[in-house]
């Protein structure tokens, strides 16, 4: 399938489907007092009935609207397509927040071909803010309306403003090397998962830094973040939608200079 073969108001109005139902599901179960959270991992990698449902749900309008796409989600994995497109699910990016009920969390939906993603969706259900880029759309929906994306000019770490989600950043050097860039920016903070990257889009931010990313984490911020005007790849400056070791800036300069400093890893 070429660019030309895309028909971009459908898959956006696919994906504004999908982040509904979404949306349905996951407020259905955030901040109830009986839920249940089990681990996917022995360092707790936490899942609740929200991620699985929200994803079921997702997929079961994708089997109906787009029967030859491909499908990879993050909790009931890939199913195989025959268009050339695939579509990358997050049910709930930021599982550890979701269940401490901080609104921080959010829904990812993208669409990628061989080239990597052409859209990406960022939904936040609680707030009510819908971040989408890619194919022409670059905005954002929500309490205070819609606003256009776009990334904020500046130019020197000194100015920058940091995020990323845990203090650790995957292993003692990844984690070294994120603090060479966190010791020279103006602010660092943690703990936002996905919306971070929004943060970044909206110009609100700087430079997003993490490690052991999936490429259900990474898709939809990517085409978000390209389509408001910044630059997404990994810590050597590569692709980036396979996941690992990711680097967001918002302009070149940043990314460079943040680059610099992680390539000592």
């Amino acid at each position: 399938m070429t660019s030309t073969d895309i028909d971009a108001s459908r898959l956006w109005a696919v994906a504004d489907r999908l982040a509904d139902a979404a949306r349905v599901e996951t407020l259905r179960h955030f901040r109830s007092r009986g839920l249940a959270a089990e681990s996917k991992r022995a360092d707790f990698d936490p899942v609740t009935v929200a991620d699985r449902s929200a994803e079921a749900a997702m997929r079961a309008i994708l089997a109906e609207a787009r029967p030859d796409d491909a499908v990879l989600g993050e909790e009931h994995g890939a199913t195989a397509g025959t268009s050339g497109l695939t579509w990358v699910l997050d049910p709930i990016d930021g599982t550890r927040g979701y269940i401490s009920g901080t609104p921080t969390w959010g829904v990812l939906v993208s669409v990628a071909d061989a080239d990597g993603p052409l859209l990406g969706l960022i939904d936040q259900p609680y707030i009510g803010e819908r971040f989408r880029g890619g194919l022409g759309r670059a905005s954002v929906e929500g309490p205070m309306g819609e606003a256009r994306l776009g990334v904020r000019p500046t130019r020197t770490l000194a100015e920058a403003t940091l995020f990323t989600t845990f203090p650790e950043v995957g292993s003692p050097e990844e984690g070294a090397a994120f603090r060479r860039v966190a010791s020279e920016v103006r602010l660092t903070r943690y703990g936002c998962d996905c919306y971070a990257y929004a943060l970044l889009a909206a110009g609100q931010i700087d430079l997003v830094i993490e490690a052991g990313l999936q490429p259900y984490d990474v898709q939809a911020p990517i085409a978000v973040i390209e389509a408001a005007g910044g630059i997404v790849t990994d810590w050597t400056g590569g692709r980036a939608d396979g996941g690992g070791r990711i680097l967001a800036a918002a302009t070149p300069e940043i990314h460079a200079a943040a680059m610099e400093r992680l390539a000592w890893v």
